[in-house]
């Protein structure tokens, strides 16, 4: 079913080796409710805990082939949500930073993923619109909900060179990708159209 879910992908445009190879390994199935199991291998976003949803294999692959990880790049995740993005950018040999701004999901995931075997370096519960300071810059973002304008900070947080990949739009997002060229330049190109649920701000 795996193997048929990367024909699936791939022949929607992703060819990163090692993204379909993640897609291949990765036991989907355990990030989803269990009555959703059969649902698992299709390429479609379905319901988790707190209203929220695992994005649509396609999404994540798609995403993560914008980022174009390399073993040992520093990543920041904003939103863990179920952790099936976590484990593939572990899977791919980042070292992942993944803030959650649903408590439930957050401890569920902190829990779940390294009994998985995989093991991003923190998990935190927080405000992705403010990033994560203490451990600037990275190499990498991803943002895994739909955010209505870009949030300042994690493009202050980026390394000169460092990729930023945002779904940015109210109802139906754009997918954009920003790239440091200097301190205050930023290269933006835009995507195609997707849609999440709404990057959540402030968690008190």
């Amino acid at each position: 079913m795996r193997q048929q879910l990367v024909e699936v992908v791939k022949a929607k445009g992703i060819t990163n080796k090692n993204v379909l190879n993640a897609i291949s390994v990765i036991p989907r199935h355990l990030f989803m409710d269990s009555s959703f199991i059969d649902h698992a291998y299709q390429d479609k976003a379905f319901p988790i805990a707190a209203d929220q949803t695992i994005s649509q294999p396609f999404t994540v692959a798609y995403q993560t082939q914008l980022l174009e990880v390399k073993k040992g790049d520093k990543i920041l995740e904003i939103g863990t949500g179920s952790g099936y993005q976590t484990a593939v950018l572990c899977l791919l040999g980042a070292t992942v930073f993944s803030i959650e701004r649903q408590k439930e999901l957050f401890k569920k995931t902190s829990k779940f993923l390294p009994k998985l075997g995989y093991r991003p370096k923190k998990l935190i519960f927080g405000d992705g619109y403010i990033g994560l300071e203490s451990e600037a810059p990275f190499d990498s973002i991803i943002v895994t909900a739909g955010a209505p304008f870009v949030p300042k900070p994690l493009l202050s947080q980026l390394k000169i060179g460092g990729r930023l990949v945002i779904p940015v739009g109210d109802d139906v997002q754009v997918m954009t990708l920003f790239i440091r060229k200097g301190p205050k330049e930023f290269e933006q190109q835009e995507f195609d159209k997707f849609r999440f649920v709404p990057l959540l701000g402030d968690k008190n």
